[in-house]
């Protein structure tokens, strides 16, 4: 039914508009530090980091001034050295309010002390995961999951093969793109350090064939390692996603609801495999990252900006927004998100920052014509036209029945509907008040169970006092 290397459904969508998507001459260039930076204390999936420094501390580059607040959480480090001018809470791109560090940049680039091991190889799993924890490394393609708990690996599970993702599927954005091509042999040191480190047979790295120059470069960083295999993919969205990713290179299939582990597999982005080089060679935290600055903007480019740079210095230094801009949006157009303050700070997982015209308008919705094409373009294999309705009738119940919690929320059937519903934007509500519902009934079921042990308690009390 489907091709070799081809997942289910998908979409492919216009690689860039406006004549302005940035392509591969737009090579990596380093953002001077801006003369503050906001670091927030929560820039990944899971707990937020606790704030370790105060007002008036001095701090040094790649210094922790957040330590992780849980297992599933990760640090973060000072991108500049300087003098902690506040802790205040910051607006993020999705319009939440998080806890952030403010830092006054003395312009000094003075490093804390790095802790580089003298021959990584011969670190031991444990090693190696707590200085990937300690680095901060989250997944740098938007998900922010903490990478060490990602490679901690339940001892019921095993570890077949490392999946590297370079597909970048999104339109305009090619940040992975430039650092698959610029350094093509530290993201293949990493993937030789964790195949060793961790006893796993094989990595596969998937290309879209769209970056030639990029698989042609891994290939040769690669040549040395037969357990290494850099695999061209076709041009489809979203190919980056981990269950598509895996279908594609594996033709495994993840189980609904379960995690890739489940196919023997763990998915690493190519930026976060280049931090994860940094952390077990140098010494160094995750404090900086590739960002695309593309669409109505006079200059679009990949920058190397440091972790807290407002999206100001980003959107000046690429010449400013052009005439017709209507919105700013942080990653990709089909699953990014809009924003409106540009003094928001740049993150762990801002993959790009783009300014886009007409075709970021949410247009007039029609009643749905029944055609399917939404079927056929969902990569979860939903049903999102069934899904649609019983949302938009309050059957909650019956869109969870229906799989609404499988929705990855990629954006392709709203894509593809010719009556242009909000498909997507209607799943991401309805999968907010499933979530409800189910917390509410877990927590009525947890009521429940403690009156009845209460009630058994008191029964039990009474019968010990009689037999006394």
């Amino acid at each position: 039914m489907f091709g070799k290397h081809l997942f289910p459904g998908g979409i492919h969508p216009a690689e860039g508009t406006n004549g302005k998507a940035v392509n591969q001459r737009n090579a990596i260039t380093e953002l001077p530090a801006p003369k503050r930076v906001v670091i927030p204390l929560s820039q990944h999936i899971g707990a937020p980091a606790k704030a370790i420094v105060k007002k008036g501390d001095r701090v040094l580059m790649g210094q922790m001034i957040g330590e992780a607040g849980g297992f599933v959480s990760a640090p973060v480090h000072a991108s500049v050295s300087g003098i902690v001018a506040d802790i205040v809470p910051v607006t993020m791109f999705n319009g939440s309010e998080i806890t952030a560090i403010v830092i006054e940049n003395d312009f000094r680039d003075e490093w804390a002390p790095l802790d580089a091991p003298a021959d990584p190889e011969s670190l031991s799993p444990a090693e190696t995961l707590q200085r990937i924890r300690q680095a901060g490394i989250v997944g740098m393609g938007g998900a922010t999951f903490p990478t060490a708990v990602k490679l901690t690996i339940a001892p019921d599970k095993h570890f077949e093969k490392l999946v590297i993702n370079g597909a970048e599927c999104e339109p305009y954005l090619t940040a992975d793109h430039r650092l698959m091509l610029e350094q093509a042999d530290a993201i293949i040191d990493a993937v030789s350090l964790i195949l060793r480190i961790f006893s796993v047979p094989e990595a596969i790295i998937g290309v879209e064939e769209n970056k030639p120059d990029a698989i042609d470069a891994l290939r040769r960083a690669a040549s040395g390692n037969p357990a290494i295999r850099v695999q061209a993919l076709p041009v489809r969205y979203p190919q980056g996603g981990e269950k598509q990713l895996i279908h594609a290179l594996t033709g495994r299939t993840v189980p609904a609801g379960k995690l890739p582990i489940e196919t023997g597999c763990v998915v690493m982005n190519a930026g976060t495999a280049f931090a994860v080089h940094e952390a077990l060679r140098e010494g160094k935290p995750l404090i900086r990252r590739v960002t695309t600055v593309g669409g109505l903007v006079a200059k679009p480019n990949n920058w190397l900006v440091r972790i807290g740079t407002p999206v100001r210095e980003l959107l000046r230094a690429s010449g400013g927004t052009q005439k017709g801009t209507r919105t700013l949006i942080s990653g990709g157009p089909m699953m990014g998100t809009a924003f409106t303050e540009i003094d928001i700070p740049v993150t762990k997982g801002c993959s790009g920052i783009l300014a886009l015209g007409r075709e970021a308008i949410d247009p007039e919705e029609s009643p749905c014509i029944r055609c399917g094409r939404c079927m056929r373009a969902c990569p979860m294999n939903l049903q999102p036209v069934r899904m649609d309705h019983a949302i938009r009738a309050r059957r909650f119940d019956e869109a969870d029945k229906l799989g609404v919690m499988n929705c990855i929320e990629c954006g392709a059937c709203t894509f593809v509907c010719p009556a242009t519903r909000m498909l997507t934007q209607s799943f991401r509500a309805g999968k907010r008040i499933v979530t409800i519902r189910r917390n509410q009934q877990k927590a009525r079921e947890e009521a429940e169970k403690a009156a009845l042990a209460a009630k058994a308690a008191a029964e039990q009390s009474k019968t010990d006092g009689k037999e006394a």
